[in-house]
């Protein structure tokens, strides 16, 4: 799920399903809002409707009618009464203009009466209706549920006599309802959505950029990878195509320097061989030998440069090893004695040769510089580590990236006396960065240095 969640694949997923999500409550919040103001707006234009008849009846009907017509139109809901004093005492309040014109409409008062409209909120029970059947008012208490908050609506009516219609009414808030009809839609929308969401994601997006990612992979290492087919949208069939131009270009200059140097080394080669037939008819012994002696290292040195130069890089493939039978195998090649500790499991992918040869070069540093080395291989999230640790007098640590240029060596133990040809490190460096690695160098406490190479996991 993790994996999931931190793929391209899956965030978008997770995009699409949050925004669906959020745009359904908006829409439902919308729906339900709508529906509580058109109910309610229904309700209080009913009980204004209501209000108007009963002021005219009352306004029509001799006086004994008056206490029968107040009982017939209670009601759990509203309630009448008359009194010589308006309940509101005071103007409208809320949105009560569109009720107190509707009953002035339904009264058809020829000269304008005061209408007073109070709106407010409550939290309170409804009161009980002594008039209104038990029946009715058991009814009214189940669907109230105990008292739900409402809006209370408060009339004040003048009549024609000087009295006041006192009307009080409370509309219920309608509870919140998910229609079903709008979830199954919703649901059926959001499946279709992801299913082709997820088939266009994982056909046009991630799967080129996953191609692309291991040809990247790949080249990093120094295989051969052969050019992509561009696909998918049109910024990812872009970056293919400048992947495989680059990959062109990398090739070409690498091929173009292998025959440069391949040249190069011919014709180095020829004269230093010339010289040593020379350097042997030289009589003198003492001087042969030196001559002969630097013309060899002279010839060395052109071979390790050009070894360096060309990277050990591009004509050997790569293959899984497991580190610790390769290391154990190494070990047994060199004849040297060293503590090796790499359990089993930890699996690369390498080009066995060249990485031979980078091992060797930091191993036999470490035996000739320091003593009682000791090589470790362990799993750190995504690299294998190999660390190679000797007991020497270590390394300064501003000279400790300077050792890994070409022909650079320390002044005082790693001395070119005491062999070597500077070109240990730099090599074994350029070989560890062309597997997709790293190598540094580090000093030990208590004394000692410790070069630590990663290389990408298989």
């Amino acid at each position: 799920m993790r994996r999931f969640v931190d793929s391209l694949r899956g965030q978008l997923v997770l995009l699409i399903i949050v925004a669906l999500a959020i745009a359904q409550a908006f829409s439902l919040w919308l729906f339900v809002d709508e529906r509580s103001l058109a109910l309610r707006t229904a309700q209080g234009l009913e009980a204004a409707g209501r209000a108007a008849n009963v002021a005219r009846l009352i306004e029509e009907a001799p006086e004994e009618l008056h206490a029968s017509i107040l009982r017939a139109a209670d009601s759990p809901l509203v309630r009448f009464s008359l009194s010589n004093q308006p309940e509101v005492d005071h103007g409208d309040h809320g949105d009560g203009g569109a009720v107190a014109s509707r009953i002035r409409t339904l009264m058809r008062a020829g000269n304008p009466r005061e209408i007073r409209v109070e709106l407010h909120e409550f939290q309170v029970a409804m009161p009980t209706m002594p008039h209104v059947p038990p029946e009715m008012a058991a009814m009214h208490k189940v669907m109230m549920q105990g008292g739900l908050p409402g809006v209370e609506m408060r009339l004040s009516i003048a009549l024609a006599d000087g009295r006041w219609l006192n009307v009080g009414t409370r509309f219920q808030r309608p509870p919140l309802q998910w229609p079903w009809a709008q979830a199954v839609s919703f649901a059926l929308t959001a499946a279709l959505l992801l299913i082709a969401a997820f088939w266009f994601i994982l056909s046009r997006i991630t799967r080129p950029l996953t191609h692309l990612s291991e040809a990247a992979e790949g080249l990093g290492r120094g295989e051969r990878v052969a050019p992509i087919e561009p696909r998918g949208p049109s910024e990812v069939r872009h970056l293919t195509e400048a992947f495989n131009r680059m990959q062109s270009r990398l090739t070409r200059f690498i091929a173009d320097r292998t025959q440069l140097l391949a040249a190069l080394s011919h014709d180095l080669k020829s004269p230093l061989t010339a010289m040593r037939v020379r350097a042997e008819m030289v009589e003198d012994e003492e001087n042969r030998d030196r001559l002969i002696a630097s013309i060899d290292e002279m010839h060395g040195m052109v071979d390790v440069t050009l070894s360096f130069a060309r990277g050990m890089a591009t004509a050997e493939p790569s293959v899984e090893v497991e580190i610790g039978d390769y290391l154990g195998q190494l070990r047994a090649d060199m004849a040297r004695e060293f503590a090796l500790d790499a359990p089993a499991g930890l699996m690369a992918r390498i080009r066995p040769r060249a990485m031979r040869r980078a091992l060797r070069n930091v191993i036999d540093n470490a035996l000739r510089y320091g003593g009682n080395v000791e090589v470790t291989a362990r799993r750190v999230d995504e690299v294998i580590r190999i660390c190679v640790s000797d007991r020497g007098m270590g390394i300064p640590e501003d000279e400790q990236e300077r050792v890994f240029e070409p022909f650079y060596r320390l002044e005082k133990s790693r001395s070119r006396e005491t062999g070597g040809s500077g070109l240990g490190l730099a090599i074994a460096r350029t070989i560890v960065q062309a597997h997709g690695g790293t190598i540094t160098l580090k000093n030990r406490d208590g004394g000692g240095l410790e070069a630590r190479l990663d290389i990408p996991a298989a």
